[in-house]
């Protein structure tokens, strides 16, 4: 069943809205083992009870249950600590804009997922790094279908959770790949919009070029619904689809292997696509530089960190910036620092006139040329969707196109194989037109 379908069944009254939150509340308790989930909103059911006896009941997603990434503020009993011991008294001043549509829509903020903490930006070690889906306040999200297996990050919790079934759907952020790459690994339908599409207003930030919100579910039809609701949209999927134009873009990432399985399963499909008539034209190798990166979202860090919490902050004992969020962690460093902090004081070190400093005016230059040069890739190719064989998911979320995965297969060991595929900015539309009929292949 769809969400617009439980929607639909809550909005007669054949459903009831409270049956939905105890389910899931039910499974969340039942999988407490996975730490995909930081927090239970004590509301829920109450929020839920109000909504069944309503007498007009109208919203997109009325009654039904979604969680939130542990980033997105919320003006309710529940915390928003970006799953940082320093910040586990944090409740904030007021609802994110995102938390607020939904509600809006009729839904029901059933609990924070949990993260990695500080959206994987605290530390920067290769020999130590902080495992994905890690938080001091979280603990470790463990993958939904094997123990040892990574669940990736930083929206961990959020995909595992709509995994598992403990939510039918889950907000997540990326400002790096933390929204496609966590669908790709946990198999959930994730898609990270365009910059701009949807509001960041009171999300905690890592970096406000970078940062985007996304839907992770277990449809693209039910995607569509959720991204329609935080981008003021309402997005057609039907239509034929094989007209669109689809390059297929065999670029591997330079950072390690491809696993083999991930390639195999991910060239079959478009196979699958070609011999049904898919408009599928074979890529020219493209290489665009994303070392800006990080030079943004080390300048970047310290201003938005303390601007969210001179904003946002309610609780007079909850660090008032990054300086006392840096010191909360050394003062507790057998818990709070069990990989480090470096990122954190780097960023820290970054002086008050950030943004005339030449590194960080480089880095933006250097971030709308790469824009331009994707934008050049796809007017060049004249496709309107590229599809990367590849686990790469990073080239989309550095220059703000849309990206989206779906689950297409699962390894001989039971692991899901996700896909990802980018669209011109701002066509949301036509790549989950794409998607809703790759969906139907696999």
């Amino acid at each position: 069943m769809t969400i617009s379908q439980m929607a639909e069944k809550v909005r007669q009254g054949s459903l009831r809205s409270q049956d939905l939150v105890s389910r899931d509340m039910a499974k969340i308790e039942e999988n407490r083992h996975l730490n995909a989930v930081i927090e239970v909103n004590p509301d829920a059911m109450d929020i839920a009870k109000t909504l069944d006896n309503a007498p007009d009941k109208k919203g997109p997603l009325y009654g039904i249950p979604i969680l939130l990434k542990d980033n997105i503020s919320t003006a309710d009993k529940m915390h928003t600590s970006v799953g940082a011991l320093a910040l586990a008294e944090h409740i904030a001043k007021e609802d994110a804009e995102a938390a607020s549509l939904l509600r809006k829509a009729g839904a029901v903020l059933l609990g924070k997922a949990n993260m990695t903490e500080f959206a994987n930006y605290m530390v920067d070690s290769p020999t130590a790094p902080m495992p994905a889906g890690y938080s001091t306040r979280g603990g470790q999200t463990i993958h939904p279908v094997h123990p040892d297996a990574d669940p990736s990050g930083s929206s961990s919790g959020s995909a595992v959770a709509v995994a598992a079934g403990m939510c039918i759907a889950a907000i997540g952020s990326e400002t790096y790949g933390s929204i496609i790459a966590p669908s790709q690994r946990c198999g959930v339908v994730g898609i990270k919009p365009s910059e701009g599409l949807v509001s960041k207003k009171g999300v905690f930030p890592i970096s406000f070029t970078l940062d985007t919100l996304g839907p992770m579910t277990r449809s693209v039809e039910d995607a569509a619904l959720i991204l329609g609701v935080l981008a003021g949209k309402q997005y057609d999927l039907s239509g034929e689809s094989t007209d669109i134009r689809i390059g297929i873009c065999r670029n591997a990432r330079k950072d390690r292997a491809e696993d083999p399985e991930w390639l195999k399963t991910n060239e079959k499909l478009i196979d699958i696509m070609k011999g049904l008539g898919f408009n599928c034209p074979e890529l020219p190798d493209h290489s665009i530089s994303n070392s800006f990166v990080f030079p943004i979202m080390r300048n970047e860090v310290k201003f938005g960190v303390n601007s969210y919490l001179d904003a946002y902050r309610t609780n007079p004992s909850v660090p008032k910036s990054l300086q006392e969020i840096i010191d909360y962690n050394e003062k507790h460093a057998e818990i709070a620092l069990k990989y480090g902090q470096n990122n954190l004081v780097t960023a820290n070190n970054v002086g008050e006139n950030w943004k005339t400093e030449p590194v960080y005016l480089k880095a933006i230059s250097d971030r709308q040329e790469a824009i331009a040069a994707l934008d050049r890739y796809f007017d060049e190719n004249s496709v309107d969707i590229i599809f990367m064989t590849s686990t790469i998911y990073g080239l989309a979320a550095v220059t703000g196109f849309p990206s989206m995965s779906i689950p297409i297969g699962k390894t001989e060991a039971g692991l899901p194989i996700g896909c990802c595929l980018i669209a011109r900015r701002f066509q949301e539309e036509t790549l989950m037109r794409v998607m809703k009929a790759i969906e139907t292949l696999v």
